[in-house]
């Protein structure tokens, strides 16, 4: 199953470049049924980037995290999955490498979910889309947006209301596993492998200072789903 480019993209991925890549299920349908999907979809992550080919079917048996898969087509900045979509935050760091990366990693996904799950057809919404982070206070933006899509699952109104139990909301970042926030708050597992924090700017100098970014957001909310005016 191949999966075509957004042919509406109005510009070109570059090298050295940052991209905020997204996608949501068809019609937004759940495309991650629980947490074996979503540790599936880490693998992938990781697996996907590089230039040594993937067994789409069958993953490595053993610790998948440490396999040389050749050339790196991206750098994975940060990530976050929720049940019906996904972020990833992507810097080019090959010719053509963003494509590579995506058309793979979402191949392997779709084949894996629909023999799963027994079916056929279309899991995504269309082709992913990105956006072309061209400046410093987009980028800045972008790691906490990530970062704070979970505190949607147990504080809904969070942004126009403001958070009630800002221990609980912190408590449930450290523990959701599914997304970039530990590599960036100092915690050390396997999964670290698939994020590169070195290709970005020093805007964080110690996982304090990221803790203490995330609480400006949470405690001050300001505008998530309009300033870039996300779909």
């Amino acid at each position: 199953m191949g999966y075509n480019l957004d042919m509406t993209r109005t510009f070109r991925f570059e090298i050295d470049e940052f991209y905020h890549a997204y996608n949501r299920g068809v019609d937004k349908r759940v495309i991650f049924d629980g947490e074996m999907d979503k540790k599936r979809f880490l693998k992938l992550l990781y697996l996907c980037n590089g230039s040594n080919p993937v067994n789409l079917r069958e993953l490595p048996k053993g610790e998948t995290f440490g396999i040389d898969m050749g050339e790196k087509l991206v750098n994975v900045c940060a990530y976050c999955l929720m049940d019906n979509h996904f972020h990833l935050l992507l810097q080019e760091c090959s010719e053509n490498g963003i494509s590579r990366f995506m058309q793979k990693l979402v191949t392997a996904y779709v084949m894996y979910f629909n023999e799963k799950n027994s079916r056929t057809g279309t899991l995504f919404g269309g082709a992913f889309k990105a956006r072309h982070v061209d400046n410093d206070q987009y980028l800045r933006y972008l790691l906490a947006y990530l970062h704070l899509n979970p505190v949607d699952m147990i504080e809904s109104s969070w942004k126009e209301n403001g958070i009630k139990d800002l221990a609980r909301v912190k408590n449930y970042l450290e523990q959701y596993a599914f997304s970039s926030f530990g590599e960036f708050n100092g915690r050390a597992r396997p999964e670290s492998a698939i994020v590169d924090k070195l290709a970005l700017p020093d805007y964080f100098a110690t996982p304090r200072e990221f803790d203490e970014y995330l609480k400006d957001w949470l405690t001050m909310p300001k505008d998530f789903s309009h300033k870039f005016n996300y779909d």
